[in-house]
């Protein structure tokens, strides 16, 4: 079956051309011109990538991709300005996964893509299996089906923050510089700056953390890196 991937621009050449590109590497693709269009398409399929513009008309990236947080994790890479790092901050700081800034090499964002999908492996074949189930605590992480609970709640994280979570956990006590997590879990060489790492790492702790000023999971080695403490 063929990776589904939803690109939201409203620069219909930009879009004309990402989609021709993705389509001769055999993937499926739709179409959205501005936010509202972009929600309603998210919410009626579950996407394996969104390419989500952060500038668009009715409601921009940011507000696009906040309303697809609140019913999906699907993967979402946003499409910024160069040299506008406070777009990125902001999403990442809304649940994006990755972000590649404008003008970009197409070559780049399939790199991107690919990155991801091997990463979240979201064609949903899989068969749970206790052999792979961590439990830590009150955390539950089901490493096959991706599912993370604590307290027997499903918690929704994002394909990176899972990835890092992921990580973390099955080697316990190991100290991950951020930059050997932005070389680890993005899966490229990644020419963003280790604020990407931080901004996950905090989302992560908000997300499974009962006081993430105060971790009991997730710790910080001052000046070296992040590390999941036994």
């Amino acid at each position: 079956m063929a990776n589904r991937i939803l690109v939201v621009d409203d620069e219909k050449l930009i879009v004309k051309g990402i989609k021709f590109s993705l389509e001769q590497d055999g993937m499926q693709v739709d179409c959205a011109y501005d936010g509202e269009e972009a929600i309603e398409l998210a919410n009626k399929t579950e996407y394996d990538i969104v390419l989500l513009d952060v500038m668009l008309p009715v409601y921009d990236g940011f507000e696009v991709l906040s309303k697809i947080r609140e019913f999906s994790s699907m993967p979402v890479i946003m499409l910024t300005a160069k040299g506008d790092d406070m777009d990125k901050i902001l999403g990442l700081e809304y649940g994006a996964d990755d972000y590649i800034t404008k003008p970009f090499n197409i070559l780049e964002v399939k790199a991107r893509i690919k990155a991801i999908m091997r990463r979240s492996n979201r064609k949903g074949n899989i068969v749970e299996s206790d052999n792979n189930v961590i439990v830590k605590g009150n955390l539950r992480i089901d490493v096959d089906g991706r599912n993370v609970k604590i307290d027997g709640k499903e918690i929704n994280l994002t394909a990176k923050e899972f990835d890092l979570l992921e990580l973390l956990i099955t080697n316990p006590n190991k100290v991950y510089s951020r930059e050997k997590l932005l070389s680890v879990v993005w899966g490229y060489e990644y020419p963003g700056d280790v604020r990407t790492v931080d901004v996950h790492i905090r989302r992560l702790r908000e997300k499974i953390e009962s006081n993430p000023s105060d971790p009991k999971y997730v710790f910080t080695k001052w000046g070296v890196g992040y590390y999941f403490k036994e």
